[in-house]
């Protein structure tokens, strides 16, 4: 019998039939009057919401509640137990700048982050010491949403420049603090990214605005006491599918204009001894070249893919002549060794590389070209590169942790390659690493190639094929999911499950190549890969396919309605949050906010059927059919930009008009958040708590 019985009768959509015609080829969308016509003035003011729609949202979200009305104390008790695992008044080891080192805390009960400072030397765990200098919980008192942008202070320390969302649309607002008084200087601007760089005098700094369709398509110089509407407009991409954003160098000498696509990138930089002048471009988009500047003194950095280096090279440019051809190789393209990210001090480079799937620290001595790394040793690990806020030093600080490990926190000494623990992750519930077993294994796909899958579960787990499973998955973007420590996981582990994460196609885990190979014309391997390490888990008696619980966010959400229009009868249950699953009409509207610049992912369908053909082969809501699907939970924000909540609405409507027998489909929007769910720490572990339940509720857990 169903877990789900005795259900009251769901939400029933009205079908109010849409065509389109692209390429010769019609369709209809039933359901394509659930997006507002006002949409952008609705995720600026959610009560401009249709009434209409408002009560379908309402309907639907009744429903699931009726739906998980017998989950109530489960939630509550994961909850207990995740917020137990938590450390409620952590705070973090204040990073050195200057006169002094800046930090942030949290108080007990709090949701919000406080941001403070303290003497560059002083006791950190001395809390008289600290100067509060933003209370994340008081500015958000009275706000249904909030989420904060950090505190970027001015080079001589006398103001922070901060942000703020109250709506969850990624709209954000800036002010000015006066960090010796905490008061707020009357300065507003609004319908920013959320952050700026300081000018090296503290008296302006740079921006760039979100328009009409949240896309970042101007920077703008902001002088400070002047009104937003005198600011000047620096520099304007006029190209819709380009993100833009603004930073500084540690040494203050230039403003760095990051123009970049998924595929594509461009720096202009603009010298901070003529704050008045036009950016200077560095090097003209080429398309699929990517490049990123850090500086180096009378050097700049450029970390590239420029001449078939596909898993990126580092050169060095003079920072007067920075143009691509005065770039000179400094560290080699070596492939399978997939540069990440880099970052240059006085005396050294650094950067974080993968290689076979594991990640790395390097450091090369800028005088004498000397290399050495920091690894670790287990199967699988995740490694965090914080650097340094300032450029002369020989420290840097980055984290470890493992699926069994709690983050480690160590400061690094670059000459003498003394490493020091500053910290370990507290879990004042109690964790025994000892009782947890991490594994790497790696699933055969369709094609042959190997797809690793990272296990975290407790010794005692039977693995005879009964254990329930929470399979993980995302492969979009070239993101790679960390085998990192995960407090919340330790809920499902603890109730026998197995949790696993797919290092599918789409993401960089095994190099750029394991990116290319899951994205525009190759993405179904992104699906299958998935597939095949659910398949893999079942063969090597890790669970059963009747107890496995995919879930997947975003893009991992897409891979959620795809996997279940391929294989419904491979899961248990599945867990889509914020599902971007209506691929194909959210790609032929270049109005939305991130249409353009997903071209480079995805494809174009408006200009090419080749591409227009390889989206409506796999779209989630295009491809609903009467297939026995699995009981699915969808999770959405009203106010997300990012994945718009008509698109898991319409998907459940579609899914319980063409397969009305199967499921149950369940619909959580929140009416008060966006993409990222609620912003509170507390909040979001209540969010978690519901998606764990679901799980467990499916697994006959309960």
């Amino acid at each position: 019998m169903s877990v789900f019985a005795n259900l009251p009768k769901p939400a029933v959509a009205p079908k109010k039939p849409v065509s389109d015609t692209r390429h010769g080829i019609t369709r209809t969308d039933d359901y394509a009057w659930m997006r507002a016509e006002n949409w952008q003035a609705m995720f600026k003011d959610p009560t401009l919401l249709d009434a209409g729609l408002r009560r379908h949202l309402e309907a639907e979200n009744a429903y699931m509640e009726a739906a998980m009305a017998d989950t109530k104390a489960l939630q509550k008790q994961l909850f207990a137990e995740m917020k137990g695992r938590i450390k409620e008044d952590d705070s973090s080891i204040p990073m050195k700048d200057g006169p002094f080192a800046y930090g942030t805390a949290f108080v007990t009960g709090g949701e919000q982050p406080r941001y403070f400072r303290i003497p560059r030397d002083a006791d950190h765990r001395d809390e008289s010491q600290r100067h509060l200098l933003l209370d994340g919980d008081k500015e958000a008192t009275g706000k249904d949403y909030f989420r904060l942008a950090g505190i970027d202070h001015t080079p001589d320390h006398a103001f922070g420049l901060w942000g703020y969302d109250d709506k969850g649309s990624e709209y954000f607002t800036l002010r000015i603090r006066d960090l010796s008084t905490g008061e707020d200087l009357a300065d507003v601007i609004e319908n920013t990214g959320g952050g700026g760089a300081w000018a090296p005098d503290g008296k302006s700094f740079f921006y760039t605005l979100q328009d009409e369709n949240h896309r970042p398509s101007k920077v703008f110089h902001h002088v400070v006491g002047q009104p937003q509407s005198q600011d000047r407009l620096v520099y304007e991409e006029k190209d819709p599918g380009f993100f833009m954003g603004v930073g500084g160098s540690l040494l203050d000498d230039f403003i760095y204009l990051d123009i970049h696509d998924h595929e594509t990138s461009e720096y202009r930089i603009l010298s901070t001894k003529d704050l008045t002048a036009e950016p200077m471009l560095v090097a003209e988009r080429v398309e699929g070249i990517e490049y990123s500047l850090t500086e180096g003194g009378d050097v700049f950095y450029i970390l590239t893919n420029d001449g078939d280096a596909k898993d990126f090279k580092i050169v060095e440019a003079p920072v007067t002549a920075p143009g691509k051809e005065n770039w000179k190789e400094v560290v080699a393209h070596v492939p399978g060794r997939l540069i990440l990210n880099h970052m240059a001090f006085a005396r050294h480079l650094v950067w974080l590389q993968r290689r076979n799937g594991l990640p790395e620290i390097m450091i090369r001595d800028r005088t004498t070209g000397q290399e050495h790394s920091i690894a670790f040793a287990e199967e699988a690990y995740a490694l965090g590169l914080q650097g340094a806020a300032e450029y002369d030093t020989d420290v840097i600080r980055f984290s470890y942790s493992s699926m069994t490990t709690p983050t480690q926190l160590f400061d690094y000494n670059m000459a003498t390659r003394e490493r020091v623990l500053l910290k370990t992750q507290e879990v004042p519930s109690g964790h025994n690493p000892d009782d947890y077993v991490t594994r790497r294994v790696f699933a055969p796909s369709h094609d042959g190639v190997d797809v690793p899958v990272t296990l975290l579960y407790r010794k005692d787990t039977p693995l005879d094929g009964s254990a329930p499973c929470l399979l993980y998955g995302y492969g979009a973007y070239g993101i790679s999911i960390a085998a990192g420590f995960n407090t919340n996981c330790l809920s499902l582990a603890d109730r026998g499950f197995v949790y696993a994460i797919a290092h599918i196609r789409g993401g960089k885990d095994k190099g750029f190549q394991w990116y290319e190979d899951g994205k525009m014309e190759k993405k179904e391997n992104t699906f299958k890969d998935f597939i095949a390490a659910a398949d893999h888990l079942v063969k090597e008696r890790f669970t059963s396919y009747d107890r496995i619980i995919a879930e997947g966010g975003s893009a991992g959400g897409m891979l959620m309605g795809a996997v279940a229009n391929m294989a419904p009868e491979k899961f248990a249950g599945i867990i889509a949050a914020v599902p971007f699953v209506d691929v194909l009409n959210t790609m032929l509207d270049d109005t939305l906010p991130l249409t353009p610049p997903e071209w480079g992912e995805w494809g174009n369908p408006i200009e090419s059927l080749e591409e227009y053909n390889w989206i409506a082969a796999y779209s989630p809501y295009d491809n609903v059919g009467q297939k026995p699907y699995p009981p699915i939970l969808a999770l959405s924000g009203l106010t997300d930009p990012r994945v718009t909540y008509w698109e898991p609405t319409k998907w459940i409507a579609k899914l319980r008009e063409k397969a009305p027998e199967a499921g149950p489909y369940l619909l959580k929007t929140n009416m008060a958040a966006g993409h990222g769910g609620k912003s509170g720490r507390f909040q979001r572990l209540e969010e978690i708590a519901f998606e764990y339940a679901f799980a467990v509720k499916v697994a006959g857990k309960m």
